[in-house]
């Protein structure tokens, strides 16, 4: 077969572009059989898209053009004016990425990350809410098959109103290494970040995060958990008289580097498609308080503590619960980590398109 990937997000530093770029690596490994097509556009990266496939190492065939994302987007989801043909020529199996939904001949693909716009509207700006209905609506029409990153997110995605037999879960995994962290750069990130004492950690800063219950949760945690401040992964406007700390976008070895300095990982949001961070603190070696809704609980299986996101006692408790159960949960977050895997996620993914066979 040959399969066409649209890989344009790669560049962008998001979730879906590491899905995108790890999925990618993992079926040239293990995939000798197919021919992959990587194809994108953008006006002036692409460059970057260049440089992300020569550290690709299997057998593919690259396309990139000099087309910024909005103009693939009115090709792609306004107007359907051309097929992904247009692009690619002949293929056997077109695997869309997250933002553009190409018409196409081929077995079609898209992978669904999560649905908080159409879920979550209120706390969603009115224009990406206005551009993922649109998107979710040529993908309900035009996938042959949707993947999406867990059974929850596969059971909101039914609400709408596609069947289940079209829907596959492919669970996402773990992108970053925690193993070349060292004490020095726990000490360097807490200086950085002017932190004295022991804290707790959120991954995070959009409404649906769940940061005023968070935030205090923490405040009443503080006496017993021994907890001096509240880090947040990500930009607000919080008094830090309150011992909450900003940091803004960070690089992947402050994020690691805070991760592993924190006593408790707090992660109450309202809605998450599949809860990487849940992951992320199992790698670091600490404990995950978590909600009891959405794909949470999946995810963390019996190793985070799971709460009611809406109630702040109930989240106060699952904090001094975690810390004082640090070393029990921090064993089962290893265990539950070992069923995640990009390798696992490529061949669920490869099964997928060898439907179009059937």
């Amino acid at each position: 077969m040959k399969i066409a990937i649209d890989v344009s997000p790669v560049i962008y530093g998001t979730g879906v572009s590491v899905y995108t770029s790890r999925l990618v690596e993992n079926l040239l490994k293990i995939d000798t059989k197919n021919i992959y097509l990587l194809f994108g556009g953008s006006l002036r990266r692409r460059s970057e898209l260049i440089t992300f496939s020569k550290k690709l190492k299997g057998d593919f065939i690259t396309k990139f053009f000099y087309i910024p994302p909005t103009i693939f987007d009115v090709f792609s989801n306004r107007f359907n004016l051309v097929s992904v043909e247009r692009f690619t020529g002949n293929i056997d199996v077109y695997h869309s990425s997250d933002w553009a939904q190409f018409k196409s001949n081929a077995f079609n693909v898209t992978t669904v990350h999560d649905l908080a716009p159409i879920l979550l509207p209120k706390q969603t700006h009115p224009k990406i809410v206005s551009t993922h209905k649109r998107r979710i609506s040529k993908v309900i029409k035009e996938a042959d098959r949707i993947i999406v990153p867990s059974i929850s997110t596969k059971n909101d995605l039914a609400k709408l109103g596609v069947q289940e037999n079209r829907i596959r879960v492919i669970h996402e995994a773990l992108s970053l290494d925690f193993s070349s962290i060292t004490n020095e750069d726990i000490q360097r990130v807490k200086h950085k970040f002017n932190l004295n004492g022991n804290y707790s950690l959120s991954i995070g800063s959009v409404k649906r995060k769940n940061l005023k219950n968070i935030i205090q949760a923490f405040e009443k945690a503080g006496g017993d958990s021994n907890l001096k401040q509240h880090v947040i992964v990500g930009s607000g406007d919080e008094d830090n008289r309150r011992g909450v700390r900003f940091t803004g976008r960070v690089t992947d070895r402050d994020l690691m580097s805070l991760y592993k300095g924190a006593d408790v990982l707090v992660y109450a949001s309202l809605y998450e498609g599949f809860g990487l961070p849940i992951l992320e603190a199992f790698a670091a070696g600490i404990p995950v308080v978590t909600s009891n809704i959405s794909s949470m609980p999946e995810i963390a299986g019996d190793a985070g503590v799971l709460v009611d996101p809406m109630s702040v006692e109930d989240i106060t408790n699952g904090i001094n619960k975690a810390i004082k159960n640090k070393k029990d949960l921090v064993r089962k977050g290893k265990i539950q980590l070992k069923k995640f895997s990009w390798e696992k996620a490529a061949y669920e993914t490869l099964k997928v398109y060898e439907e179009r066979q059937r």
